[in-house]
């Protein structure tokens, strides 16, 4: 207390103003600057961080550290004071100063070469020969003499150019004083020296044209003692091989390669490939053309072509090129001195009007009209040919224009019988099938095709609507074509490929359409369903359109909306619709064959195939007592079916071979004898028995695999052991058999499923819980490195919340700092501007007072 005093004392006892003596002592602060942060209630044992709190001082703190250090470094932001050595490679201890200075170099010769303007295409690289630029070459600015040799650069001497282009007169002069040391005479004006300089200038190009004379002359002179020695030459004779001498190596492939590449042809420019729309609209065209000259045909119009217009001839012709195949001219004959013309004309006529009269039709007149435009009657021949001339006379012989009047009413009837080359779209499906019924396939396609050019979607607005509506017209063709008593698959099989094209073009009015047809189909079988109980096998024509949606569109999906519904409906017929007849069979194991088509590349497994092979090949088997597996709908283990496809005729058996299945089967058709049913269910065995073998290829890799395929292996070995069956049919058996067993070794055996081993629960104990009793204000219930994690997330949070608060008083800052720059800028152009009007109106006010002045004077 003592010490406190006495501090005080000496300090009042000084002169020293409060603060000067230590550095710590502050003023009082101001009151209305305090924060004072009040608590609810006070905690005993708490400390009260932050509780009062200067804002004003920390704000003032804050912005002057940011003045020292963010506002310096905003200002010197492009400036750069330190050296850095940006050269490639320079601080990179795994390079060799060779390859430095290599990659360097290439950098900067890569510098040079690139354009220093995207948009200058003429900047190039300059090029050099000899050192010198292709581009100063290219200026002709060495000027060579017309009389010298090309091999030689004439030149104009140094003396002829400076006296004569200038800057002579130091030339001269030194000339001059040469001539001076030399012999000490009177200097030679100007003009004598010139004279002297063309003198010289002609008597070396006098010497230069001897010089080539000379030359020439020996030239020819060495040609003609060369012809002379080559003629001597020529009539020796050839000295013996030498067989010591090496003979000339063979090159090697590479030299070969290379000279085949010398000589191999360029490649020529093609012309540019044209668009779709470009092609239709080039066969459109074309079709009309056809379909225009067909018509022409059709009324006689253009039957001769164009050999009866009237052909144009220059003055000059001679017809040399006039070949006379039948001499066709007639004869002058005269009757009492005067040409029978009128005779041959009106015999002529008679003629065509029987002519007319025979074939009674209109368009033989313009016929007969326009095959002599010109009228010159007298040019046609009224005489017979020789082969004419050899008949006898009772014979009758056509007149020209009969002869004619045939061949157009033959040509007629060629162009009526013709396949139209445009159609119209049809509206309905009864105007397409009367444009295709009666007609052979070949000729159905043509129309479908010509059908799809004249409407291409690109030649008109409406041509799309139509081609999609041709897309489910044909689709109704097929399924009548299926239908019909004798199906035509042969048409089918064409018109998949039409109806393939119009899918590409129209997917979604395509996928609509088989949509539509599949899900009628689905409709009837349940509704069949419903009233029955059961329901039979579709016709062919719903088995052809599942079969065409495979073709049309991706099976491999794993859902489509066009193939999922197709492989939902075949898993239907395969459960729903009971085998009772052959047809039946054939119907299902083509519905078999779809699936393994549908599921090749994506390898789905169909339980409902497995089990109707499965069937078939029980209702083939005898002696069924005593088997492990179980049949399930719709086959049944006993019954009138249960041995549908079973053979028991030797005969039969010893007569059969292996044949496919025809789809007219499925159509209806029934077998005309026994032996031919017997034929047809050992058919069916086979087809069944190769659908396993592909199914045990497919499923393979499957987990069960072994319990997918213990029902039919189970079968085949019944069959095996039957030695009734052909020997074809047993080997195929057999065959499946050893490929069920080597796929069997590599596949994986699946784990049955086990209940998982837990531990025994023990025994429930009264033994007291202890609980840790935690610090107050922590949170209870968790562990220390729980508690650790919160800590570290809380701390996170608030260190990130505090960076985000900085990090925008920093932007605030430098906005202000920015703002306050422009308004000094503004403020000193403002001055300027001032200052720049001020002096402005001085100028204009002395102005203005010197011309009053003026005008007073």
């Amino acid at each position: 207390m003592g010490k406190a005093r006495l501090a005080a004392f000496r300090r009042k006892g000084s002169g020293a103003p409060a603060g000067a003596q230590s550095g710590r002592a502050r003023p009082n602060p101001n009151p209305f600057e305090v924060k004072v942060n009040r608590q609810k209630f006070p905690v005993l044992g708490r400390k009260a961080r932050h509780a009062v709190g200067q804002p004003g001082v920390s704000r003032a703190r804050a912005v002057q550290k940011r003045t020292q250090t963010l506002l310096k470094e905003y200002k010197e932001r492009d400036k750069s004071n330190v050296f850095t050595d940006k050269r490639f490679g320079e601080y990179s201890s795994s390079m060799s100063p060779e390859e430095k200075m290599m990659k360097r170099f290439a950098l900067e010769q890569q510098r040079q070469h690139e354009k220093k303007s995207i948009y200058n295409l003429n900047e190039d690289e300059e090029l050099t020969h000899y050192g010198q630029s292709l581009a100063d070459i290219e200026k002709h600015n060495d000027i060579v003499d017309s009389d010298s040799d090309a091999e030689e650069r004439g030149t104009l001497s140094a003396e002829l150019t400076a006296a004569h282009f200038g800057g002579g007169g130091g030339l001269l002069h030194k000339k001059t004083l040469q001539q001076q040391g030399e012999d000490e005479e009177k200097p030679r004006s100007r003009k004598e020296l010139i004279e002297e300089l063309i003198a010289k200038s002609k008597q070396e190009k006098r010497e230069r044209q001897a010089q080539r004379e000379g030359a020439l002359e020996l030239t020819e002179k060495l040609d003609q003692d060369w012809k002379e020695i080559q003629t001597l030459l020529a009539h020796k004779t050839p000295k013996p091989e030498n067989r010591d001498q090496k003979e000339k190596p063979k090159p090697d492939a590479y030299d070969m390669m290379v000279r085949e590449l010398g000589f191999e042809m360029k490649a020529q420019p093609s012309n540019r490939m044209k668009t779709e729309e470009e092609l239709a609209k080039e066969e459109q065209e074309r079709l009309q053309k056809l379909e225009a000259a067909r018509l022409r045909r059709m009324r006689g119009e253009d039957m001769h072509g164009d050999s009866r217009k009237p052909k144009h001839l220059s003055a000059d012709d001679l017809n040399d090129d006039f070949v006379l195949d039948k001499d066709d001219r007639r004869l002058l004959s005269y009757t009492d001195g005067k040409m029978s013309v009128e005779e041959e004309q009106s015999r002529e006529a008679s003629d065509g009007e029987s002519e007319e009269d025979h074939h009674e039709d209109p368009s033989d007149e313009n016929l007969e009209e326009s095959s002599d435009p010109d009228g010159h009657s007298d040019l046609d021949s009224d005489t017979e040919t020789e082969e004419d001339c050899g008949r006898p006379d009772t014979e009758p012989r056509l007149a020209p224009q009969k002869r004619l009047a045939n061949n157009g009413h033959k040509a007629r009837e060629a162009a009526r019988n013709e396949l139209p080359y445009t159609f119209a779209a049809p509206e309905s499906y009864e105007e397409l099938k009367s444009l295709l019924s009666g007609k052979t396939m070949e000729e159905q396609l043509l129309v479908v095709e010509r059908i799809k050019t004249c409407n291409h979607p690109s030649l008109a607005a409406g041509n799309k609507a139509k081609l999609e509506k041709l897309f489910g017209f044909l689709l109704e063709y097929v399924g009548d074509l299926a239908t019909s008593d004798t199906p035509d698959l042969g048409v089918i099989d064409k018109l998949v490929v039409q109806l393939y094209n119009l899918c590409q073009m129209f997917p979604d009015s395509a996928s609509n359409s088989i949509k539509f047809v599949l899900r009628d189909a689905m409709h009837e079988m349940e509704g069949s369903v419903e009233a029955r109980g059961r329901v039979a096998f579709p016709g062919l024509d719903v088995l052809i359109y599942l079969k065409i949606a495979g073709m049309l569109f991706p099976t491999s999906d794993f859902w489509h909306p066009v193939t999922t519904p197709a492989l939902v409906c075949m898993s239907q017929l395969l459960t729903k619709c009971p085998v009772l007849s052959l047809h039946d069979v054939v119907k299902g194991l083509f519905v078999c064959c779809m699936f393994l088509d549908y599921v090749s590349l994506s390898r789905r497994f169909i339980p409902e195939l497995v089990n109707f092979l499965l069937g078939i090949l029980y209702i083939a088997t005898p002696n069924k007592h005593g088997q492990g597996y179980t049949l399930v709908h719709p086959f049944r283990a006993s019954g009138k079916n249960s041995e549908l496809l079973l053979v028991s005729d030797e005969e039969d058996t010893a007569t059969w071979q292996r044949t496919g299945l025809s789809l007219r089967w499925a159509s209806g058709l029934k077998a005309q004898t026994k032996t031919e049913a017997n034929h047809t269910r050992l058919s069916c065995l086979a087809v069944c028995v190769a659908l396993v073998k592909h199914c045990v290829l497919l499923y393979s890799s499957l987990p069960a695999f072994h319990d997918i395929m213990r029902p039919l292996r189970a079968l085949l070995t019944e069959h095996l052991a039957n030695r009734t069956h052909p020997p074809e049919l047993q080997e195929l058996c057999q065959s499946t058999l050893s490929t069920l067993t080597n796929m069997g070794k590599q596949s994986q055996r699946c784990r049955p499923l086990v209940c998982e081993k837990s531990k025994p629960v023990p025994l429930r104990l009264f033994t007291p819980r202890l609980v840790k009793v935690l610090e107050f204000g922590r949170k209870q219930g968790s562990s220390k490195e729980e508690q650790e994690r919160k800590r570290l997330i809380h701390k996170h949070k608030r260190e990130f919340k505090g960076a985000v608060r900085e990090i925008r008083r920093d932007n605030q800052f430098l906005a202000r700092m920015q703002l306050s720059e422009t308004l000094e800028r503004d403020a000193e152009r403002k001055r300027k501007v001032k200052q720049l009007f001020n002096s402005l109106a001085t100028q204009e006010g002395e102005w203005k007072a010197l011309k009053r002045k003026k005008f007073k004077k």
